[in-house]
């Protein structure tokens, strides 16, 4: 199989989004492996953009059990994403020429390791899951570049530290290394509500003015790495401009507007504080937010305050793994509390007035429950 397995602390959804939207205008049938999921366990096996159904998926199951069972009785069960991701590499072997897949977490120890391409992507490594992956960047940076592989092409965007362990890893490998910045040199221009346009040039490829739809300006280097791995896979970025990812600085409904947003760590939610002004203009925003409770909820929450938000509503997503919304208003030192996600974000509508702008963020799983009711909302 051809394809990319792509890692990275922030983006790497993304950038799979745009690659595989550039491939599939290309003409290829492409399978993703999206994680985690917003409204059903089947998103998190695709074919060109499309979840598996629930019998394709009972069926994979039934037919993948007894080899569970045998490596059971030796090794211990495996975990669920291991179990994930043979279903989802048996089904999609099945019905695509491409795959697409994001790394779970990390990448040396990650069941999607398993996986040579030929072509690895790093787009960034900032602090996340530091209980698994380590406390430092450079440990972090460590686990990620284990996806490199001998004589792979590497595209990354990695910076600091991280770049140079990045490096280190591919120059052990043998590995052909295109950084953003060096090989990859990206010129961009925002365009607010409608994204933002950039020029990519790199090892013997040049593209101007390609749209990207995605908003943020965090989207334009993500775009870069998409335009490179496609390159890299013998494609031109024709289908750039249909990459849709749902749930990452997506707008939903107006009167007053409504953007979501799964950025789960403190590096995501500096993202959102840079962004969200510019795209609110004059409008106040009130922020919707939960987390779960591993991740580092006082640096997210400083970062948040860069947004100096008009209002701020806490919730939890329906998860053990969710922090309490009273715990982060404690943290915060304010702000309402309103339990499920989706009365939390009805609150929220209800503060900006249609004056406002709201923002709902700090966790894919908040953002999971609460897109079925705010997708399409008109008043």
């Amino acid at each position: 199989m051809r394809g990319a397995l792509i890692a990275g602390t922030n983006g790497k959804g993304s950038t799979a989004a745009m690659l595989a939207a550039i491939l599939r205008h290309a003409g290829h049938t492409v399978g993703t492996m999206p994680s985690p999921h917003l409204g059903s366990y089947t998103e998190r096996i695709q074919v060109d953009g499309i979840p598996i159904t629930e019998a394709e998926f009972a069926m994979a199951v039934e037919r993948l059990r007894p080899r569970l069972e045998d490596i059971g009785a030796d090794l211990g069960p495996p975990t669920e994403f291991e179990i994930l991701t043979t279903l989802a590499i048996s089904h999609l072997a099945q019905h695509c020429d491409r795959l697409v897949i994001e790394v779970g977490m990390g990448g040396r120890l990650d069941a999607t390791n398993v996986l040579d391409f030929g072509l690895a992507v790093i787009t960034n490594v900032a602090l996340d899951h530091q209980q698994y992956l380590g406390d430092t960047v450079a440990r972090i940076a460590a686990e990620k570049a284990g996806i490199v592989k001998p004589g792979n092409t590497v595209i990354t965007g990695a910076e600091g530290e991280a770049l140079a362990i990045v490096e280190r890893a591919a120059a052990d490998a043998g590995a052909h290394l295109w950084r953003l910045g060096q090989e990859l040199r990206l010129q961009t221009r925002w365009l607010g509500w409608e994204g933002s346009e950039i020029d990519v040039t790199g090892p013997a490829f040049a593209h101007r003015d390609l749209r990207v739809p995605l908003l943020g300006s965090h989207q334009a280097a993500n775009a870069a790495l998409a335009v490179a791995a496609a390159h890299a896979l013998g494609e031109a970025p024709d289908g750039l401009a249909e990459a849709r990812w749902p749930g990452r600085l997506e707008l939903v409904g107006d009167n007053p507007p409504v953007l979501l947003d799964g950025g789960h760590n403190p590096a995501a939610l500096a993202r959102l504080a840079e962004d969200v002004p510019r795209l609110a203009g004059a409008r106040p925003v009130t922020v919707v937010f939960g987390m779960m409770a591993d991740k580092d909820l006082a640096a997210g929450l400083a970062e948040l305050r860069h947004l100096r938000p008009a209002g701020v509503v806490f919730t939890a997503a329906q998860s053990p793994r969710a922090a309490r919304p009273e715990d982060l208003a404690g943290i915060w030192g304010g702000g309402e509390v309103a339990l499920p996600a989706v009365a939390a974000a009805e609150r929220g509508i209800e503060l900006a007035g249609p004056g406002g702008l709201v923002l709902v963020c700090g966790s894919l799983y908040v953002v999971g429950e609460v897109r079925p009711a705010l997708v399409g909302r008109r008043r």
